[in-house]
C-alpha cells in the first residue's frame, strides 16, 4: 500500500489532492497535516510514507523554510511542492533545493494524478511551460553535463548506469541490493543534480558520455551477468 502525506492548511485543497491520489491509488493510505509541526509529528510516527505533497504557504513556514525542515529531518523522503505560485524562478529554486516535483494548484485533477505518478516513479515533475535554466541560458553543453555527472555519488553513478542499460527500479534494487524506495530517492537526486526531469531524458542526454563509474565495477559485473542469462 502506498502512503502519502498531504501538508496543506486549506481543507478544500487537501480534499482535491486526496482525490487526485486516489484516482491512481484507490487503496492509498493518506495522512493530512495542517502545518510543518503536524507533518513532522506524523512522519515520526509513520516512517513508511512514500511521498509528501507540500504547500509552501503554511502557518509555521515562510518561503522554503518548511520544505528545508522536511529535507533536513527526512532527507530520503520525496517532497513535491504543490503551490499557487507559478513563477518560474520559484520553480527553479524549489528544484535546486531538491524538490521531487513542482505541481501548480491550477493543474487539473488528472494532471495532478499524472504528476504524482511521475514523482513516485523517481522522475521530477515540473509544470508544462517550465524552461530549465540550462535551456534558457543556452549552456546545456556536454561539458556542463560532464561536470554535473561528477557531482553524483558512486551509488548514484551505479544507478544511472543501470538506467541507461534499461533496468527498471525493481531490477536496480535487486542488482544493487537496495530497497526500491532507496532507488527512487537516488533517481530523484540524479535528475536534480543533472538538471533533467525524466529518466528518458537522462538516458538520452548522457548516452554519449562515458560515466565515471566507481573502480569496484559492481554495476558492470551485474550487467554482464544479466546479459548472460
Amino acid at each position: 500500500m502506498t502512503c502519502f502525506l498531504i501538508i496543506d492548511d486549506h481543507p478544500l485543497f487537501r480534499e482535491a489532492l486526496g482525490n487526485a491520489v486516489r484516482l491512481a491509488h484507490p487503496d492509498a493510505r493518506i495522512f493530512e497535516a495542517l502545518s510543518i509541526a503536524d507533518a513532522l509529528n506524523i512522519l515520526a510516527a509513520q516512517p513508511e510514507i512514500d511521498l509528501a505533497l507540500l504547500d509552501l504557504t503554511l502557518p509555521d513556514a515562510t518561503g522554503f523554510s518548511g520544505f528545508l525542515q522536511l529535507r533536513a529531518t527526512h532527507p530520503r523522503l520525496p517532497v513535491a511542492i504543490v503551490s499557487s505560485d507559478e513563477d518560474q524562478n520559484v520553480v527553479r529554486e524549489a528544484l535546486s533545493l531538491g524538490a521531487a516535483g513542482y505541481l501548480p494548484k491550477s493543474t487539473s485533477k488528472r494532471e495532478l494524478t499524472a504528476s504524482i505518478e511521475r514523482v513516485l516513479s523517481g522522475s521530477v515533475s515540473v509544470p508544462k511551460d517550465f524552461v530549465p535554466a540550462t535551456e534558457r541560458n543556452g549552456n546545456g553543453s556536454a561539458r556542463a553535463l560532464q561536470a554535473r555527472l561528477e557531482e553524483l555519488t558512486p551509488q548514484q553513478l551505479r544507478v544511472l548506469d543501470l538506467i541507461r542499460r534499461g533496468y527498471q527500479n525493481r531490477e536496480i534494487a535487486g542488482e544493487l541490493q537496495l530497497a526500491e524506495s532507496t532507488v527512487k530517492a537516488h533517481i530523484t537526486e540524479i535528475l536534480r543534480k543533472l538538471r533533467l526531469f525524466s529518466r528518458n531524458k537522462a538516458v538520452i542526454e548522457t548516452g554519449k558520455i562515458e560515466l565515471p563509474l566507481p573502480s569496484d565495477r559492481q554495476t558492470s559485473r551485474t550487467a554482464s551477468r544479466r546479459k548472460q542469462t
